[in-house]
């Protein structure tokens, strides 16, 4: 007898940390492994947050904080909204969650219900579709490619919306993409969305403070649709906070409250210390953080450039985040010592067991002619890692 429920025995395991728990058992029988696909900053949290964390302890902040989280904290989000973003929620419109994950999870729980329409352009977060299959809503991929710098129009847009969509999801900076949509692009897609009432709008802007092209655009600050945007955010990319496990969501207050209702059901509030140090993180300007930007600036330059020397592989600039997503469909059907490659997933698992270069294999993210590969890496293991792609592909007949 299957013990197992059928809601777990049809999801899929990310393919992002799948790919990353084999780099670690693979490192931890001591081969070489360069990793290029989790997506964490490598630097360590900065000195004033973990002050901070070290402050509340002392202060005893130790005990179940409110379902939404401390309203100080809350408070200190909402002027972040207002000063970075030009977002206008108050406090009861902030729900503070286990990480940016569990603030989508929670969304997608409490709006869709079974057959509702989840509209995710791809690439999408691997997640997305993940959470929008459990929530027993419907995925609608719009697909995009290199040539478009992986951003929908306003046009497919329209073709892909109806009186079933409930949720359209998208990341800005986008992962795996890196692509960033403009303030233009944005206008010109909520548009559309202002044809569709029934449609709410997630936008996931965690990587804001990754972003090459100046000050991030949030799509809330829209007026004709600003009453359908659920803006979803937190510490883990901009402050390197990855492991305090910390997002939060602005959304109007129907929305937020229930959020909170299903939060209470599941994990009640965040981690509290995690929260103060959260508390700091955004009170500060984003000026304190920038440093980290400019490195992952250069690396974004270095990095492409060594893969354009790659040929067959297909390479664009992109503006945000720390990922390429390069278009490596040149080389599907191809032989390595007369074994075919015959898919992105082929492809993968044979980079890492010929050159010991771990990557996310781009159908994951609905795109299954590329691969995701990340810079959060030193300089040194970005040379390293091209080169042995170099090398690997050149070997492909």
């Amino acid at each position: 007898m299957e013990s197992i429920s059928n809601r777990i025995l049809n999801m899929e395991e990310s393919a992002t940390l799948k790919m990353a728990n084999l780099a670690w058992q693979l490192k931890e029988e001591g081969k070489d492994i360069i990793s290029l696909s989790l997506g964490e900053p490598d630097f360590d949290t900065p000195d004033f947050i973990k002050d901070a964390a070290n402050k509340a302890i002392d202060n005893n902040f130790t005990h179940y904080p409110p379902v939404p989280g401390y309203k100080d904290v809350r408070e200190s989000i909402s002027k972040k909204f207002k000063r970075d973003n030009n977002l206008d929620y108050s406090v009861d419109q902030i729900v503070i969650s286990t990480g940016a994950k569990h603030s989508l999870m929670n969304l997608c729980l409490a709006l869709v219900n079974p057959g509702d329409e989840v509209v995710l352009p791809a690439p999408y977060w691997v997640s997305y579709m993940a959470m929008a299959k459990f929530a027993e809503g419907t995925p609608v991929e719009l697909k995009t490619d290199i040539t478009t710098d992986f951003k929908i129009t306003a046009k497919q847009l329209d073709n892909a919306l109806n009186e079933k969509s409930k949720l359209f999801i998208f990341s800005n900076p986008c992962n795996p993409s890196g692509s960033v949509y403009s303030e233009k692009e944005l206008r010109e897609l909520a548009s559309i969305f202002e044809k569709y009432s029934n449609c709410y709008i997630v936008s996931d802007e965690i990587y804001e403070l990754i972003n090459f092209e100046g000050k991030n655009f949030s799509i809330g600050t829209i007026d004709s649709i600003k009453d359908r945007v659920i803006t979803v955010n937190g510490v883990a990319k901009g402050f390197s906070m990855t492991g305090w496990r910390i997002g939060y969501i602005g959304a109007p207050l129907h929305v937020a409250k229930a959020c909170t209702k299903l939060q209470g059901q599941f994990t009640s509030g965040a981690n509290t210390i995690a929260q103060k140090a959260t508390q700091v993180a955004v009170s500060e300007s984003p000026e304190r953080v920038s440093e980290m930007k400019q490195v992952f600036h250069k690396r974004r330059d270095l990095f492409v450039s060594l893969l354009k020397e790659i040929p067959g592989m297909k390479v664009n600039e992109p503006q945000g985040a720390f990922y390429v997503f390069p278009d490596i469909s040149s080389f599907i059907g191809k032989k390595l010592d007369n074994k075919i490659i015959e898919n992105v997933n082929d492809l993968s698992m044979s980079i890492l067991a010929e050159v010991q270069v771990a990557i996310t294999p781009g159908d994951a993210f609905g795109t299954p002619n590329n691969i995701r590969l990340s810079y959060a890496n030193s300089d040194e293991q970005l040379r390293e890692a091209a080169s042995r792609l170099k090398s690997y592909f050149a070997r492909l007949k």
